[in-house]
């Protein structure tokens, strides 16, 4: 292969380059072989290479993909032992802390309300199962439990004061006290 743009390019650049890999790894030996990719990678591209407007960073655009394939596969997961105690103060999500007002505000909700919530959304079941239960259409029963959900939501912000941020996500609440247990 004569292809003497690319050996111009990487005469320019190659220096930078394995500043760039070396700045980024601990170890310059990999940098070394994550710089030889890249020029592995050029070579490959043959004459193509020459059409290349700004080999540069071309270049560095290959180098920084090597460089991320190279720390996604190098990177390690901790296995933590199965006997780990949480620490006791560690407070808990919001979102849990709110399945304390769930109960309640689902008992103030209206009897089929009450059922498309459980049956799809806690209980996980498919919605045809819904539909099927109140003997309507699957979208009849699709727009039993948007309503539904929207009046589950109206009575959690009212009844425990949740609040959300921008994206819907519950940020804050009111706990309400459980209802008494059934005896």
């Amino acid at each position: 292969m004569n292809a003497p743009c690319l050996l111009g390019a990487w005469a320019a650049h190659a220096s930078e380059l394995r500043g760039y890999l070396r700045h980024r790894l601990s170890r310059h030996e990999d940098a070394d072989d994550l710089l030889q990719e890249v020029f592995v990678k050029a070579l490959r591209q043959g004459s193509a290479f020459c059409a290349i407007d700004n080999p540069r960073a071309w270049l560095f655009h290959v180098a920084r993909n090597a460089l991320a394939d190279r720390l996604r596969i190098a990177h390690t997961l901790i296995e933590l032992p199965e006997d780990i105690i949480a620490p006791a103060n560690a407070p808990s999500p919001v979102v849990d802390d709110l399945t304390q007002c769930l109960p309640r505000v689902l008992a103030e909700l209206g009897a089929e309300d009450r059922l498309a919530i459980t049956l799809c959304d806690i209980d996980g079941q498919p919605q045809q199962v819904l539909a099927e239960r109140l003997g309507i259409t699957l979208s009849g029963a699709k727009s039993r439990l948007q309503r539904a959900r929207k009046r589950l939501r109206a009575k959690m912000e009212i009844g425990c004061r949740v609040r959300y941020d921008e994206r819907g996500q519950v940020i804050d609440f009111t706990p309400r006290p459980p209802l008494p247990a059934a005896d």
